[in-house]
């Protein structure tokens, strides 16, 4: 059912590679709720993945970024904006990726020329976008930047290894850009912690399957799903929440704030 919550709004879509990613339910989602689109991803991704399916579905132009060169993301915001003949109202940043988790690198023994690229595409990314994004003036006033993190930013998951630090800096980015763009502009950027989802580059993470099974029976209401984090995104484009920003939001059937389950307890006792 939708309710035209973006109904006038333009954004842009981050990181949408198949149908079981949230950033492609996302993109579903807002273009049901009124919204333009621009879709981006970088090159190699747009050819491994089927996004083409997306744009066309969406009524969506497709513009290549790598999110870890400036000058690309400059060229996205500029071209976004002739596109809609105007400012973007909302962003979303649905970008990871490890390559230590890739190949089964384990946390103690990280190749630090790894580290930093998977950093700079899974936090630093979202500074690169926010920089540009501000010179340029791109976003008009109470627009909403959402990026997707994990609660392995504040506790311990082992085999979530070096993905963990990322979605850490990356919280602190929208925390502090947050601050700045805010004063500036009223633009507002949170992140939102989403339960364990079975997307493609998720279910890249070793023991996956477990960590979705323990959050399950962790979970009060059990796991989000990505089309159910879909929804959250669509209600922080929306003016229904300007007055929220610099916020880690936990999207996660409740599982942040429980200590054990009965659930739990009775796996335990078997």
């Amino acid at each position: 059912m939708a309710y035209n919550l973006l109904q006038g709004k333009k954004g842009i879509i981050f990181g949408a590679l198949d149908e079981k990613s949230i950033a492609w339910k996302t993109a579903q989602r807002c273009r049901a709720e009124g919204a333009e689109l621009v879709l981006t991803n970088a090159p190699i991704a747009l050819r491994m993945g089927t996004i083409n399916q997306l744009a066309e579905e969406v009524n969506a132009p497709v513009i290549p970024a790598d999110v870890t060169v400036t000058a690309d993301i400059e060229n996205l915001f500029t071209q976004a904006q002739e596109h809609f003949g105007g400012k973007i109202d909302f962003v979303l940043h649905s970008i990871g990726m490890s390559i230590n988790v890739r190949k089964g690198i384990h946390y103690t023994e990280n190749n630090y020329e790894f580290t930093h690229k998977g950093m700079d595409i899974s936090a630093l990314s979202l500074h690169r976008i926010l920089q540009v994004a501000m010179k340029q003036d791109a976003i008009s006033e109470w627009g909403s930047v959402v990026a997707l993190s994990y609660i392995a930013a504040q506790r311990v998951f082992p085999d979530y290894n070096d993905m963990a630090d990322n979605k850490a800096m990356l919280e602190s980015i929208a925390r502090n850009f947050g601050y700045q763009y805010g004063v500036k502009k009223n633009v507002r950027i949170n992140t939102i912690s989403q339960s364990p989802t079975r997307t493609t580059a998720g279910s890249g993470v070793k023991g996956f399957d477990g960590f979705v099974d323990f959050a399950e029976k962790m979970s009060p209401l059990g796991n989000a799903t990505a089309d159910q984090c879909a929804d959250y995104c669509v209600t922080l484009f929306s003016d229904l929440t300007r007055m929220v920003t610099m916020q880690n939001l936990f999207h996660d059937g409740g599982f942040s704030f429980t200590g054990v389950t009965q659930a739990i307890i009775d796996q335990m006792n078997k």
